[in-house]
């Protein structure tokens, strides 16, 4: 009885800090100088505004009012499951993307520049090293129900 106990406790000790963990929020969220966090060196984030190939995903883009871009945009991710809008300003929004199996929760920004037309995206994971493509797939996913509503872009 005495290795049935040890063997849950050494089991849910450390679940119980991953789950603790991952609720903290990063502090580097949001804008500064106008760009979104740049990614870590791990593969588990993507970013338009990465220099580098292995981070980088193309932005979004957007004709006319950067006010309906962000309506759309707000409306587009609070459809997305297990998805909580957390902040939402003229230009930026971020959101927490919480996994089904796991709860792992990854931020997902979004930064719309009105004079370029575009709209910077960020995907990343809070936790782990690898994220096996998802926080890519998340983005890619997001950009084609994007597309429905802006068709010829």
């Amino acid at each position: 009885m005495q290795n049935v106990i040890l063997n849950c406790a050494l089991f849910l000790l450390p679940t119980m800090v991953l789950i603790g963990c991952q609720s903290v929020r990063p502090a580097n969220l949001g804008t500064h100088e106008g760009k979104l966090a740049p990614c870590p060196s791990s593969p588990n984030c993507v970013s338009s505004q990465s220099s580098d190939d292995a981070h980088r995903i193309p932005p979004l883009t957007f004709s006319g009012r950067a006010a309906d871009a962000m309506k759309k945009l707000t409306a587009i991710v609070q459809t997305f499951p297990r998805t909580t809008v957390i902040t939402v300003s003229d230009s930026y929004l971020h959101a927490e993307v919480t996994s089904a199996i796991f709860r792992f929760v990854d931020d997902l920004e979004f930064l719309v520049d009105d004079a370029a037309k575009v709209i910077h995206v960020r995907s990343a994971s809070r936790m782990g090293y690898s994220d096996l493509g998802v926080n890519r797939k998340r983005i890619e996913q997001f950009r084609l129900r994007w597309l429905e509503t802006h068709p010829s872009r």
